[in-house]
C-alpha cells in the first residue's frame, strides 16, 4: 500500500479527496482505497474454505456481525477470465452483511493456468463446498443468491442456466433463490477478441460458451444489471438475454443506469460509493423480495421485467 493510501486510512479525509487520489496516485488503486475505508467490525469472517488443491481454489466467507444470516450471496468478481483476487472485493461483503446476508467470495483459476470450461468447474466447486459447510448448508441452495460482475457475471449466469455445472456437485441450480448479473457478456463471439480467444478460442462449438443459448424456463429468477454507458460490455447483452429467457417462459429482469460505465457499476456496491447508482439497493430489493416470496410459498410471484424497473433504454 502506498503512503497516500496509508494516509487515507489513518486520517479519513473526505470523499472528494479520495476521488482525486484515483487520478494523482496511481499506486493507490480504487479497490485498495475503498477497502481502506471500510468500517471495522462490520462482519465476522470464517476461515477460508477450500474446494480443491490449487491455492486459488478457496472461498472467503463473511457473516453479519451480530445476527444469523437470512440468506447467502455468492459473488464472482470479473477480470476478463485472466485477473482478479477475492481479497479486493471485501466491499461487497461490507455492503451485504450489513443487510443481513452472509457473503462468499470465491477465487477461481485464471488464464493462462486454465481455459474454458475450468472457470465454471471451479465456480461450481466453490458453491458445492459452501453447501457442505456446517455454517452455511441450511442456506444452499434455497436461500442462496449467486451474483457476479463482468466475467464473473458470465460465470454466474452460466451456472444458473447450464444446469450440469452445479448439478455435478449436488446443487440444483433451479432451486437457487435468485441470480444477479452485473455488466455481463452474454452474447458475444470470443474469437473476435484477443483476450477471449486465449480463454475460449479452442472451443469448436463456440455457441456452447454463450449464456443466451441456454435461455430456458424453469431456472431461478434473474436480475441483469448494466450501465447504459458501458463501453467494455454492451448493455444490450443484458436486454437480449432477459428477453430470450422471458420468451422461453423463464423469469428475468433487466435494469440499466444512465451515465454509468463498466467499472463504476460494481464500484457502486461499496458502502462509500452508493451515490454513484442504486445498484446495492436494487439488488437488495430483488433479493429480499425473492426470500419473501419463499416465505409466502409463491413461486416466481410476478413477471420481473416491468417498465418501472428499467432505468434507461440501452440499445
Amino acid at each position: 500500500m502506498s503512503w497516500l493510501c496509508l494516509n487515507w486510512r489513518l486520517n479519513g479525509q473526505g470523499l472528494c479527496f479520495a476521488l482525486l487520489l484515483l487520478f494523482v496516485a496511481p499506486a493507490c488503486s480504487p479497490l485498495t482505497l475503498v477497502d481502506a475505508t471500510l468500517p471495522e467490525g462490520a462482519w465476522r469472517q470464517l476461515d477460508a474454505i477450500g474446494y480443491g488443491e490449487d491455492p486459488r481454489q478457496t472461498v472467503d466467507v463473511y457473516l453479519p456481525a451480530d445476527d444469523a444470516p437470512k440468506g447467502l450471496l455468492v459473488f464472482f468478481y470479473g477480470g476478463g477470465w485472466d485477473s482478479g483476487d477475492k481479497s479486493d472485493y471485501r466491499f461487497v461483503a461490507a455492503a451485504f452483511t450489513a443487510a443481513g446476508y452472509a457473503v462468499a467470495i470465491p477465487d477461481y483459476r485464471l488464464y493462462p493456468q486454465v481455459r474454458y470450461p475450468d472457470f465454471l468447474q471451479d465456480a461450481a466447486g466453490a458453491v458445492s463446498a459452501l453447501a457442505a459447510h456446517p455454517d452455511l448448508s441450511t442456506l444452499v441452495p434455497e436461500r442462496t443468491f449467486i451474483a457476479g460482475h463482468s466475467a464473473g457475471a458470465w460465470i454466474t449466469v452460466m451456472l444458473a442456466l447450464e444446469e450440469r455445472w452445479l448439478q455435478s456437485g449436488g446443487v440444483d441450480p433451479n432451486q437457487l433463490a435468485g441470480v444477479v448479473g452485473l455488466a455481463g457478456p452474454y452474447d458475444f463471439d470470443p474469437r473476435l477478441y484477443r483476450t477471449t480467444r486465449q480463454s475460449f478460442g479452442h472451443v469448436k462449438a463456440i455457441e456452447l460458451t454463450q449464456p443466451v443459448n441456454f435461455a430456458r424456463a424453469g431456472g431461478p429468477p434473474l436480475l441483469l444489471v448494466h450501465g447504459a454507458a458501458d463501453t467494455t460490455v454492451e448493455a444490450v447483452d443484458s436486454r437480449i438475454l432477459a428477453e430470450r429467457i422471458q420468451a422461453a417462459g423463464g423469469r428475468a429482469d433487466y435494469q440499466f443506469y444512465d451515465d454509468i460505465g463498466h467499472s463504476r457499476l460494481v464500484g457502486a456496491l461499496a458502502p462509500q460509493l452508493t451515490w454513484i447508482a442504486p445498484v446495492q439497493a436494487d439488488m437488495l430489493t430483488f433479493m429480499d423480495e425473492r426470500l419473501a416470496d419463499q416465505t409466502r410459498g409463491v413461486a416466481g410471484a410476478r413477471t420481473l421485467n416491468s417498465p418501472a424497473a428499467v432505468k434507461s433504454d440501452a440499445r
